[in-house]
């Protein structure tokens, strides 16, 4: 799935998601209550912390429907920056 990182850096921007119910790849972010402005502070976060840049194709609101699209889009950025 993905790194406890990611879960701990997302969960914060997810005011609906009570602590205890599991993130699955499926949750979709906008109803746990991401918002545009979470949208936007969660993209620095996760470049920042992942030392990444998230290319202009992948800066959609598809890329933030699921955590399990957002990883997905993460996690290729990685791969290519480890290459």
């Amino acid at each position: 799935m993905w790194d406890d990182r990611f879960e701990q850096i997302l969960r914060p921007f997810l005011p609906f998601l009570p602590p205890q119910e599991e993130l699955t790849p499926e949750s979709d972010l906008k109803d746990l209550g991401l918002d545009s402005l979470g949208t936007v502070q969660l993209l620095g976060t996760l470049e920042e912390d992942y030392q990444v840049r998230f290319r202009d194709s992948a800066l959609t609101m598809d890329t933030f429907r699921t955590a399990g699209v957002l990883w997905d889009t993460l996690r290729g950025m990685l791969q290519s920056t480890a290459s």
